[in-house]
């Protein structure tokens, strides 16, 4: 009954407080209220499990292609999700930055490996996680300086890579060859993506080293907001959310929002944001029934019967403007 399937549970996580996991260099922390972020559990299914997702309301069985990709092993599974951390903590910096009127710095800092595919030239050699700052001798300075390399190498041609792992630099040879069912393509065998650097005025530290995905980025946007400027934009409220901060203060869509609503309840949470996503014609044709994530979290609080208020942001001035109007808490 405990023997790992290849099928994922999701369940209801937890609330997280964010000031003792964001800090802006002496920010204001002189607040009444608290903002949030909002988890979920996913692990991997069992048969105990997968029996009890039949008649639970807070567990939901998910398929292996619904949570890892094609060829993406379990490990490099979770350094994407530390990835979208990332990303989501880069976006929410760059936002509250902007929003409150303060310069923020970026510089090109080399390619990040997602996957590295198996059997290819670069298995072994490197893993996700990894990030390349060099070739041949040569620092990664600029944009698509590594793709426009690697392009004009030929099948044979080996190459030294500068990299680096877990904060600790190395260098290995790598001699291209044909990709694994890649119809004769020959490379590295590897995904990736451009790398960032970030500088601000005053540093923002984050320690969210347990928690993986982009959904915290609305939630960080406006603790590093609060802590940028002396007022509490709280209102010495209990403030909880989800939504994925895109560059420029988009709030994007997420998954297992309905779980989030339950957690945030259970924890005591007194307001709720929402992405107030719109769906495409094409996505609601391809899949009958589906909601907004607002939608979907007003259902869910009917449901559960909380007193929570959903409040809907398409952006993160909805949340500024909604706060911002909000009486003070008694």
């Amino acid at each position: 009954m405990l023997y790992p399937l290849e099928s994922y549970v999701s369940q209801p996580g937890g609330a997280y407080e964010l000031s003792p996991l964001v800090k802006v260099e002496d920010g204001d922390e002189d607040d009444e209220g608290t903002f949030s972020l909002m988890t979920i559990s996913v692990g991997k299914a069992t048969p105990a499990t997968y029996l009890w997702t039949n008649v639970s309301d807070k567990m939901k069985l998910l398929p292996a292609n619904k949570v890892r990709r094609h060829g993406e092993s379990d490990e490099e599974y979770n350094v994407r999700q530390l990835r979208l951390m990332s990303d989501s903590q880069f976006n929410a910096i760059t936002v509250a930055f902007e929003k409150s009127g303060k310069p923020v710095d970026i510089d090109f800092a080399g390619i990040y490996i997602q996957h590295v595919v198996e059997g290819s030239a670069s298995d072994g050699k490197l893993k996700a996680g990894d990030r390349v700052v060099g070739v041949d001798g040569k620092p990664l300075i600029e944009p698509d300086q590594f793709a426009t390399y690697i392009t004009d190498q030929r099948k044979g041609d080996t190459i030294q890579v500068e990299a680096e792992r877990d904060k600790k630099k190395f260098t290995t040879d790598i001699t291209l060859k044909e990709i694994p069912d890649a119809q004769g393509k020959v490379g590295l065998g590897i995904q990736f993506l451009e790398d960032r650097s970030l500088k601000t005025i005053p540093k923002v530290n984050f320690n969210t080293s347990e928690i993986g995905g982009p959904s915290a980025g609305l939630m960080f946007t406006l603790e590093i907001i609060n802590q940028l400027t002396p007022e509490d934009i709280t209102k010495g409220y209990t403030i909880a959310g989800t939504g994925e901060m895109m560059p420029g203060g988009t709030v994007g869509r997420i998954g297992g929002i309905d779980f989030k609503v339950m957690a945030a309840d259970r924890d005591g949470m007194e307001i709720f944001f929402a992405p107030d996503d719109e769906l495409p014609e094409e996505v609601k044709a391809a899949n009958p029934g589906i909601t907004s994530n607002y939608e979907e979290a007003v259902e869910t609080a009917k449901k559960i019967g909380t007193k929570m208020k959903i409040v809907p942001v398409k952006t993160v001035d909805d949340a500024l403007n909604y706060l911002d109007k909000l009486k003070p808490k008694k």
